[in-house]
């Protein structure tokens, strides 16, 4: 049972509501838990996008370049050993953000959540889109069609991954396969070439790369052209641990980024030598940290966190390293404030152009995400919230196995569990916590970078426990998050393990009701 704003969280029976009249019932104003810039509720229509003058010159192009599974480890960032001068000379002309997050560490989900402004316990992609989990409605508003309905032309080369994907009513796609072989690795600059050169209308073009998702190829296409070695690196620092494979898979995921970075030079040769450069508002992000022991898949730093870069002409000057929090939900909210279209009221994001342009002297003190699953085999629920310094996991089943532990150390790390009962206690501790958490994860991210110290228990910190546990609970009833309801939590848990034969998940027997249920009528 969970209590908000004198609220009781009660199961109650499944009734036939609409999307709006649910939307419209989260009644916690934003503002007043300090949280968010806007007031309101989250969306249930789009206001006032029609256009503002078609091809007004004054507004920007938008072009939004995507990996795949890779968080900051770039050399801007101050990863040593990887090769990344495209993205390093992008970070050096605009803007890097030091500490950006997604909304969940899984492919749909983050996907869904950048391109609907929603959390994606709001928009309903909560899981794979491969594995049947979709937005709960096709109408929900995007920034894909707030674009197209105020004169942009829309555009998508790479993988879309959100279901339904005719919620995203693009003009234009290309390559729409995951590509994770990496055929034709300069097609997506020649698609590029044809969509940006077609018109002079403004565009908004997504461009979503394969890198670097598994597997990690040391070459394709023949770049990189020198590919590392495990002999040349190290293994991420937030391992823990330190072996020959995990050096070698260190490496090739090094391969994959410097092949992502040539790939993304490619591209922005294609909008210079359009002569549209100076004119257009470029982004790049990762849509969420690698596939490696506590990342992807996870709510540890090495999942959520990414990489983050804005430029724009001159507009921010050059080299700019900022350090406020900021999320992949805050993008829809700048793309439309950059093209002049109306907000979607009640989006959780907030546009960092204010922000960036010396306007917005107060931000967000508080960052939240969360989990779900990915596909069937991994259900753990956790919700999420960071401050400046210190962060907070809450486990939804704590005590249970995580079926993630498993899934990711067992299917690509052989033996790794006799490396992780012979590493120091700290990082031992922190696998095995991972394996079976506890209701409550709490670290120093000043101290502990790398999440291997729980201090829930810590009385020293009692204070830092409850203000981030008030700060979490005030987020999930503000954004009516239907796992309040353990009854919910159980049900789903019971969809998954229904599609269970002989201890695999199978996707044809798997069969999936929450948007029903997680959109009833709060008692």
């Amino acid at each position: 049972m969970e209590f908000c704003e004198g609220k009781i969280f009660l199961p109650c029976a499944v009734k036939s509501v609409t999307f709006t009249s649910i939307v419209r019932a989260a009644g916690c104003c934003w503002a007043a838990l300090g949280l968010f810039a806007t007031t309101g509720t989250i969306p249930a229509v789009e206001k006032g996008v029609e256009s503002p003058g078609g091809s007004a010159p004054n507004r920007p192009n938008i072009l939004l370049v995507v990996s795949e599974d890779n968080g900051p480890e770039l050399g801007c960032y101050g990863e040593p050993f990887v090769q990344t001068p495209v993205l390093d000379a992008l970070a050096s002309k605009g803007v890097l953000f030091q500490r950006a997050y997604v909304p969940q560490a899984g492919c749909s989900q983050s996907r869904a959540a950048l391109l609907t402004g929603l959390y994606p316990h709001q928009n309903g992609q909560i899981g794979l889109a491969t594995w049947k989990f979709r937005l709960y409605r096709k109408d929900t508003p995007n920034v894909v069609r707030s674009l197209k309905q105020a004169g942009y032309r829309t555009g998508i080369i790479g993988k879309l991954h959100v279901n339904p994907a005719l919620a995203f009513p693009f003009d234009f796609k290309e390559i729409e396969s995951a590509n994770f072989s990496r055929n034709k690795l300069r097609k997506y600059a020649r698609e590029a070439d044809k969509f940006i050169n077609a018109s002079e209308r403004p565009f908004f073009l997504s461009v979503n790369y394969p890198d670097a998702h598994r597997p990690f190829l040391k070459t394709a296409g023949g770049l990189p052209g020198k590919p590392l070695t495990g002999a040349d690196v190290k293994p991420l620092a937030y391992f823990g641990l330190d072996t020959p494979q995990l050096r070698q898979d260190t490496a090739d995921y090094y391969n994959c980024l410097s092949r992502l970075d040539s790939q993304i030079g490619e591209l922005l040769t294609v909008l210079q030598k359009s002569g549209k450069l100076e004119n257009t508002l470029i982004v790049y992000i990762g849509d969420h940290g690698a596939d490696m022991l506590r990342g992807k898949r996870t709510s540890y730093e090495g999942g959520i966190r990414i990489p983050f870069i804005m430029s724009w002409a001159d507009r921010w000057g050059g080299g700019a390293r900022r350090p406020e929090m900021v999320s992949t939900l805050d993008l829809m909210p700048t793309f439309l404030e950059a093209a002049g279209v109306p907000p979607v009221e009640g989006l959780p994001g907030r546009s960092l152009i204010p922000l960036l342009d010396g306007k917005k002297k107060d931000w967000r003190r508080y960052l939240f995400t969360e989990f779900h699953l990915h596909s069937a085999h991994n259900y753990y629920p956790q919700r999420t919230v960071c401050d400046e310094r210190f962060k907070l996991i809450r486990n939804l089943m704590p005590g249970k196995v995580n079926p993630g532990y498993a899934f990711t150390n067992k299917r690509f790390f052989e033996g790794v569990d006799k490396i992780i009962a012979a590493a120091e206690k700290p990082v031992r501790g922190a696998y095995r916590r991972m394996q079976a958490p506890p209701a409550f994860e709490l670290y120093d991210l000043k101290n502990d970078p790398y999440e291997f110290q729980n201090l829930a228990s810590d009385p020293t910190h009692a204070t830092t426990l409850a203000r981030l546990q008030g700060q979490l609970q005030k987020w999930r009833c503000a954004t009516e998050d239907p796992l309040l309801d353990q009854d919910n939590v159980a049900r789903l848990k019971s969809e998954i393990e229904a599609c269970m034969k002989d201890g695999s998940p199978s996707k044809a027997r798997l069969t999936l009701t929450y948007p029903d249920y997680f959109l009833r009528v709060r008692n």
